[in-house]
């Protein structure tokens, strides 16, 4: 058996996993947990990445001597370097204000529907296209020599290489996805310089070894390779769906709820377009044609607001709420700033004409429907625009520890759920890196070991679909 760590990096929290694969075994351990959380300065919303390095060096010393290390985290966000390759400073956070009105801009050069079919990237306000264009007018940008993804970032730190991993930088929408390279025309018309991105690089290449320094501060003993892996943890997760075969839908849960199909080329039509699908890269060609959900964000943050109360009494009193009694759209973009949640729910409910929920268990309820019913609504969508039928459900992320969540899925859906493994990008990190060193074959071969060596859990559908029919026509 062989020992690979997994960074895995989330909007927030952080976590180092060491994996232990060997021919017909996969176990995965926490070595260390962090917090990720963000700091609002003047200037804005900004990621703390130094407290996140030191993250992922405290992570590495608990882990012991590993075989390899690969880092996946979110999309979207980057660090600017000078030209000694200093950081020129913290990586603003995609829910900044920043990009507000910026699309508008862009589309008066390149109108959406152009830019859809040259990318395929769905429309979020704070794609690093999107970024990259408000960020003219900062004091970094005439500066940067290099920009270097989250993920790549930490990389470069830990073994002084610079690398664009390719499932990542295909969130930037500067990918065209037919071609798996940079979409050079868009970049050129929106005058974005693609010099400043290191090479691109492929999930398993080598990506370096940790410096002498690193290795001093964590006591491993060198040589230690980086193995690049589907840095995008998304795309890492998706990898780590144990299916069958490929008539399967997916749903990626955490603070988002990334919802699709794994399909082996991606969907450019105007149709998919007004739908709002994306097509991001994954492993072996596949492309993962998905919706951005708002994700379990909503709950997070009303949550927090509620202060911290606990998770398992609040959804048992959920679960005694009457069901669909009212529904908000988990994909509306008024629901992506923090901060007084869940007074927004209650003015959507109120808005929309229907009952106001007001204790914890009814906005938590609201939370849960709504969120199955985007998962139905976008696992409805993506056959229909993909012609691609499913069979089941995979749910794969923290989600899969909220049994109500993927029960409420599996009924909106009439379709099974099978949920699991929880910690996916981590093993879908590992299992890259085991397969860069011969432990393990293709993906199908990966996706049998998660099914032979994960705990899983299947949810059939219950009651009748028609009463989500009605409350899905209340959102339109």
């Amino acid at each position: 058996m062989k020992s690979y760590a997994a960074v895995d990096l989330g909007a927030s929290s952080g976590r180092v996993m060491v994996g232990r694969v060997g021919p017909d075994s996969l176990e995965l351990a926490e070595a260390h947990r962090f917090v990720n959380r963000p700091v609002r300065v003047p200037e804005g919303l900004r990621w703390d990445i130094l407290a996140l390095y030191a993250g992922v060096l405290d992570g590495l010393r608990a882990a012991g001597q590993v075989d390899s290390v690969g880092i996946d985290s979110w999309a979207v966000d980057y660090g600017l370097l000078d030209a000694h390759g200093a950081l020129l400073g913290n990586p603003v956070h995609y829910r900044d204000s920043r990009t507000e009105g910026i699309a508008e801009k862009v589309w008066a050069t390149v109108p959406a529907a152009e830019l859809y079919a040259a990318t395929g990237l769905q429309y979020a306000p704070f794609n690093t296209l999107y970024q990259l264009t408000a960020a003219r007018s900062s004091a970094q940008l005439p500066y940067a020599e290099r920009l270097l993804l989250i993920p790549d970032l930490l990389t470069y730190w830990l073994t002084g290489e610079q690398g664009t991993e390719l499932t990542n930088a295909s969130t930037t929408q500067l990918i065209d996805p037919r071609t798996r390279d940079w979409s050079y025309e868009i970049a050129s018309r929106l005058g974005i310089d693609l010099s400043l991105f290191a090479p691109l690089r492929q999930p398993g290449d080598p990506a370096g070894v940790l410096r002498p320094e690193v290795l001093e501060e964590t006591g491993l003993g060198g040589p230690v390779p980086v193995t690049a892996v589907g840095s995008h943890d998304t795309a890492s997760a998706v990898a780590a769906v144990p299916a069958e075969d490929e008539r399967f839908a997916y749903i990626c849960t955490g603070t988002w709820s990334l919802a699709g199909l794994e399909l082996a080329s991606p969907v450019l039509t105007e149709e998919s377009r007004a739908a709002n699908f994306t097509n991001e890269l994954g492993l072996d060609g596949t492309v993962r044609y998905l919706r951005n959900i708002m994700g379990l964000w909503l709950l997070q943050e009303c949550v927090r607001a509620w202060g911290n109360p606990d998770l398992g009494g609040l959804l048992l009193e959920a679960s005694e709420v009457p069901a669909l009694r009212s529904v908000v759209d988990a994909g509306d973009s008024v629901f992506l700033a923090p901060g007084r949640m869940p007074e927004r729910i209650a003015e959507a409910c109120r808005d929309s004409g229907q009952p106001v929920p007001e204790s914890p268990a009814e906005i938590t309820r609201c939370i849960l429907d709504s969120l199955a019913l985007a998962h139905r609504r976008a696992v409805a969508d993506a056959q229909r625009l993909a012609g691609h039928s499913v069979d089941v459900v995979h749910v794969v992320g923290g989600g899969t520890r909220n049994a109500l969540l993927c029960q409420l899925t599996a009924d909106a859906c009439g379709l099974p759920v099978v949920a699991g493994p929880t910690e996916a990008a981590a093993l879908g990190n590992v299992l890259v890196q085991a397969r860069a060193h011969g432990l393990v074959g293709d993906l199908a071969d990966g996706r049998r070991l998660l099914t032979r060596t994960q705990p899983l859990t299947r949810y059939e559908p219950q009651g009748d679909t028609a009463r989500w029919s009605e409350a899905e026509a209340r959102l339109t």
